[in-house]
């Protein structure tokens, strides 16, 4: 008889390299498609911010956006911020103090629009196994097996092995030179070591104007069943 057991593995313990930074923020409104104004925002203060490896930034949502499937439909509309919303930045750990200090209680001026960081909270990336990003850009504009096609492809390049993704509809982000097509993706069945290399490194160009950035998802199947409600109104 021969009876080799599994190997046992430590438990994977996330690095706090690259982590997310989230500002509790005062201010009335932003219009949806917020993208370009809040990166030049952010670089007002932050100047190193574009050529710092590893940073990026989360457009603002709130509760109606339904986890970020949903998207407006008129880029100008305004959405009205609450107490719970938050303005989040993807930093190097380097950066991390200079940038909460900097930012904290500096007015930006997000296209016309006041918007004051206030406290803040530092979070390591999830090792979940499902992660999704509202907005991946690719260079060019694409039809979603072409685009699923490119996603597999970059992640590939990563080292990472995925079995399951899905993406939404097109959606465009004005951003500088013009009208940039993206879409949500989710990408789930991904070991802890995997998930969090796509959380650090992410995907497509744009990062920084909130585009390609991952974060954790409760799980595959309630989003399934929203996205076919909704008909994955990403």
């Amino acid at each position: 008889m021969y009876w080799e057991e599994e190997e046992k593995r430590d438990p994977f313990e996330v690095p706090d390299d690259i982590v997310d930074v989230s500002f509790v923020v005062s201010g009335r409104m932003l219009p949806n498609d917020h993208a370009a104004a809040l990166h030049d925002a952010i670089v007002s203060v932050l100047p190193w911010f574009d050529d710092e490896p590893g940073t990026g930034l989360h457009l603002i949502h709130v509760a109606e956006s339904a986890n970020g499937w949903e998207r407006p439909s008129d880029p100008d509309a305004m959405m009205h911020l609450s107490r719970r919303t938050r303005m989040t930045l993807r930093l190097p750990q380097h950066r991390v103090e200079e940038a909460r200090a900097a930012l904290n209680g500096a007015e930006l001026d997000v296209a016309g629009h006041s918007l004051v960081p206030g406290k803040s909270a530092v979070k390591k990336l999830s090792p979940l196994g499902t992660i999704f990003a509202r907005y991946v850009a690719s260079e060019q504009p694409m039809e979603e097996p072409e685009f699923l096609d490119w996603l597999h492809a970059g992640l590939a390049d990563m080292g990472v092995k995925v079995k399951k993704m899905m993406c939404g509809k097109a959606h465009d982000l004005r951003l500088p030179g013009g009208p940039v097509q993206t879409r949500s993706v989710m990408l789930a069945d991904l070991t802890p070591e995997d998930s969090v290399r796509v959380q650090q490194q992410g995907l497509g160009p744009w990062r920084r104007h909130g585009c390609g950035l991952f974060m954790p998802h409760k799980g595959i199947k309630p989003v399934g069943k929203e996205a076919e409600k909704q008909q994955f109104a990403g």
